[in-house]
């Protein structure tokens, strides 16, 4: 869920998504892994009726689900990324286990984003 499709379109483009449908309360963005659904919160529909989406408080520090996008090179799509002006958590980072390299950042809404390179 996003405050405003339009904004989280922009963003989500600098990260390789390209709009395969938009509107002014959805929007549905692909690359070569994954889609990725975008909409604004509404009143819940007949089939989910007392479950209500919203999105979250951007300036929270908890979070309750993460988004992953996968790519070749962490460091690359990092540094791309702050070229294109989208601000990091933190440095790309290679846990003590090994296997993987992965740096986060947050959405205009808030929600996590993990950019993840697995070996």
């Amino acid at each position: 869920m996003v405050k405003d499709v339009a904004t989280s379109v922009a963003f989500y483009r600098r990260l390789g998504f390209e709009v395969a449908t938009e509107w002014s309360t959805y929007a549905k963005l692909v690359n070569g892994t994954g889609i990725l659904h975008l909409a604004t919160p509404g009143d819940p529909p007949p089939d989910r009726p007392d479950v209500v989406l919203r999105a979250p408080d951007a300036l929270s520090p908890t979070v309750a689900a993460a988004i992953v996008v996968q790519v070749e090179d962490c460091r690359r799509a990092c540094a791309e990324l702050v070229v294109a002006g989208v601000g990091l958590l933190g440095e790309p980072f290679e846990p003590e286990w090994g296997g993987e390299v992965r740096a986060f950042l947050r959405d205009p809404d808030g929600h996590l984003i993990e950019i993840n390179e697995t070996r």
